[in-house]
Order: structure tokens, then sequence, then C-alpha cells
């Protein structure tokens, strides 16, 4: 099954940061982020991913990554006016880029549903928006400036799946589809080979990817993190390798 493309985005940009933190398994694919009581403790909106730190739950990718780059001084632009530019890329990602792209393929790569109208009027808003982008990093190397930011994390985080979705990916090279094993660049890096982003599955162990998973499949969904060590009663978190941010102070006891 699946991950939310929405929540790697929030687990590339904690292992880029070398963040302390540790995944906890949200089966929305069979209703939990539906369920009152998820919504009565975790997120009202019945969403992930959700971020946990220093007493305080975010939702959002847009927000917790901007929470993130604002907490480790990483990936956050380089002055205000990068910081707003990076915002607008955010909000067209979550509006147009990201969210046509991933309801399109979770109806064709995920539901199997078949050519529709609905399939095929999402297909032409991708084909938009990714010739939005593509025309933008025409002769530029990322999103924003001259520095990767929390904007081409957030709009590179769907370009690592392989589910069909019917769009000719071929015709946007900085949006060709990803595998895990070829640690895909974000957009704006495609001419290097310097790139060292984990691609989804690098942030799962064996077991959490699921027994018998390669290095091509799609692991299951992580949906809620939390920077530090694990709370009483929670035991389904796993500890980071890599070391917590100084800007990450307190750890959960």
């Amino acid at each position: 099954m699946g991950e939310s493309g929405n929540s790697y985005k929030v687990a590339l940009m904690l292992a880029l940061c070398g963040s302390d933190w540790e995944p906890h398994w949200v089966d929305y694919f069979n209703g939990e982020t539906r369920r009152d009581d998820f919504r009565g403790t975790i997120n009202e909106l019945g969403e992930v991913p959700v971020l946990e730190h220093a007493g305080k739950r975010l939702s959002q990718s847009g927000a917790i990554l901007t929470y993130l780059a604002e907490r480790t001084g990483r990936f956050g632009g380089s002055n205000a006016d990068e910081r707003y530019e990076a915002l607008r890329w955010i909000l067209f990602d979550n509006h147009k880029f990201t969210s046509y792209f991933a309801t399109l393929r979770f109806l064709v790569g995920i539901q199997k549903t078949g050519e529709t109208p609905v399939t095929e009027f999402l297909r032409a808003r991708v084909v938009a928006a990714f010739g939005i982008v593509e025309k933008h990093l025409a002769g530029r190397a990322f999103i924003v400036g001259d520095a990767p930011t929390i904007a081409d994390i957030s709009m590179v985080g769907y370009l690592y799946y392989p589910e069909p979705t019917g769009v000719d990916r071929a015709a946007f090279p900085i949006s060709r589809p990803g595998r895990a094993a070829s640690r895909p660049c974000p957009p704006g890096r495609r001419r290097t080979t310097s790139c060292r982003a984990p691609a989804p599955l690098d942030l799962l162990t064996p077991d959490e990817a699921g027994e018998g998973c390669q290095a091509s499949a799609v692991p299951p969904a992580i949906a809620e993190y939390k920077i530090g060590g694990t709370p009483p009663g929670r035991t389904a978190y796993r500890r980071s390798r890599r070391c917590r941010p100084a800007a990450a102070a307190a750890r959960h006891s």
C-alpha cells in the first residue's frame, strides 16, 4: 500500500536536518484518521502528517516544514523575500501541484479506478501544474534562490512514487518518477549526481517496511512524528539513528 507523500515531506525534512525523530504508524487507509478518537486527540482535521514537539502538535505539511525550518535554521531561505517566495510555492504545491497529482495517483495507481471523467480532469490539471514548474526551473537550480528550501522539499514529496497515473513523466524531466534505490534528486538538482536525500523506503527499517519489501517498493504510511524520546505508554515509535539538532531542545520524558 502506498504511503502518504505529504507525510514523506516531513520525514525528508527531519532526515535532511539530522533530527532525532520517531515515526508513528497511522492506518489511514483503514479509516484511523476518520475515527472520533483520532480527531479528538491527534488532529481535528482528520489528516496526516502530524508533528509533536516541545509540547506542540502541528498538522499540515507546509506548516510543519515552516516550523522545522525555523527551529533548525535549515532550508528556510536566506532572507525574508526568499521565505515569502518559498511560502508562495508551498501554497501552489498544496493547491495545484501535489493536490491534483496525489489524487490522480490514488485513483489510478492505488484504487485502480480506470479512466473516468474525474481522472481526465485531474490529469489535465497535473500536466498544467507540471508545466508551470518545468518552465520556472528552466535555467535555475532551485525553486527559490540559490539553495534548496522547504519549497523544494514540499514539491518533491510525491515525485518519488512509481504508481501509474497516465501522465507522461518523460515530458517533464524534473518530475520523472524515482525509485528508492536510485535516490532521485529534488527539483533543480537534476544535473548532478551528488544528491543523497533519502527516498521513502530508506526512512524505514525492514520490519517497518514489511516482509519481502524491495528497494523499489512503496512502504507503509509514516504519518505522525515526534522529535525526541518516546513518551510513556507509546511504544510504536522508532528512534532515528541520526543526531538531534541543537534547536530541538527538551526531549519528551
